[in-house]
């Protein structure tokens, strides 16, 4: 059983998305020219820009971008076992930007302590 209903879930961020345009179109049009931006270098294949930012949403906590990219990276035929590699790289760089955040408080621990005197 799902977690979510994923699917529906796209529908109505999709739906929620369009209103948004409609009430600042400049916003979703900034938005959609900088997605496209990158797809338009080709040297990445739209499997791996999928697989990509599969990896950012989840590094993100975004649900709606895991929706979409999710979908995005099946139509670019990527596997189960491809997401899973390229999500464990997300959970890498987030135990890894967790580990010199403790070095960043840590040091601010440490100032606040030399500040107190």
């Amino acid at each position: 059983m799902a977690m979510h209903d994923w699917n529906g879930y796209r529908k109505q961020i999709g739906a929620a998305v369009g209103e948004v345009g409609k009430l600042s179109p400049g916003t979703v049009q900034g938005y959609v020219a900088l997605s496209q931006a990158g797809a338009k270098t080709g040297l990445l294949d739209a499997k791996s820009r999928e697989l990509i930012a599969l990896a950012a949403a989840v590094s993100l906590r975004c649900d709606g971008c895991i929706t979409v990219h999710a979908e995005e990276a099946r139509k670019h035929g990527a596997s189960r076992e491809e997401i899973a590699e390229a999500l464990g790289v997300a959970v890498a760089i987030g135990a890894g930007a967790s580990l010199v955040y403790t070095t960043r408080a840590l040091d601010a621990f440490s100032e606040a302590v030399k500040a107190a005197g």
